[in-house]
């Protein structure tokens, strides 16, 4: 499969050795200082683009990709307010993947995190808290992930209505408490408590080659796909 890569930092870097390392090839590669290769013949040929950057430039990359016709695969978060357009670019005509978080585990966690909330909405007297810790790299807090979990949580859990972080919660609120530490990769904690005993459920990323390798499963799953297309598509858990 020819690949583009829009983003060239850690994640761009770990994406490319997977990829290459599953048989496919890179035909453009679009950083910072050469945005023109969108509109090169070389970007143009790539079947899908997968982006890690930053939420102030996502949605303009997606833009750019949709109008050079190459479907895109994208772990950005923080850019969620431009969602429905991105979804009315996919309902005429264009390919658009997107997941807070491309880890199997993660992903995972996630069907857990579900499972979990379905039971203790039915043990009112445990109050509910997360903790994620990620890299000082890391621009937006809490990260997507946390927020996916939040409303998967608030979805299934009649006395929560909305998550919180930077204050103290009310007792209708999730608080969520964002840590940026060294080079943490992502480690999401979640914390029922009640005055008998607390049940805490936790991923902890050891590296990026775990969100690296779903990037680009994702991608060979998007080839020859049209729609919005997210990893319950891929993985149907």
């Amino acid at each position: 499969m020819k690949l583009a890569l829009i983003g060239y930092g850690k994640m761009g870097h770990a994406i490319e050795q997977i990829a290459r390392s599953r048989g496919h090839e890179i035909v453009s590669i679009i950083d910072i200082d050469n945005p023109e290769e969108f509109e090169s013949p070389a970007f143009r040929s790539a079947e899908v683009a997968i982006e890690f950057t930053a939420p102030a430039v996502a949605v303009s990359n997606y833009r750019k990709a949709f109008a050079a016709g190459v479907p895109v695969v994208s772990g950005t978060t923080g850019w969620l307010e431009h969602l429905p357009e991105i979804k009315e670019a996919c309902r005429n005509g264009q390919t658009f993947f997107y997941a807070s978080n491309f880890s199997l585990g993660v992903n995972i966690f996630f069907a857990v995190n579900k499972y979990l909330a379905d039971i203790m909405n039915r043990f009112p007297s445990y109050d509910v808290k997360m903790e994620e810790t990620h890299h000082i790299h890391k621009l937006d807090a809490p990260s997507g992930t946390a927020i996916t979990l939040a409303e998967d949580i608030i979805a299934r859990l009649d006395r929560k209505s909305a998550w919180v972080e930077g204050r103290t919660p009310s007792a209708e609120e999730i608080g969520i408490k964002a840590i940026r530490r060294d080079e943490v990769p992502g480690i999401h904690t979640i914390t029922y408590e009640s005055d008998a005993d607390t049940i805490t459920i936790t991923h902890d990323a050891k590296s990026r080659m775990g969100f690296a390798l779903g990037a680009v499963v994702a991608a060979e799953f998007t080839c020859g796909k049209k729609g919005f297309l997210t990893m319950q598509d891929m993985l149907n858990f």
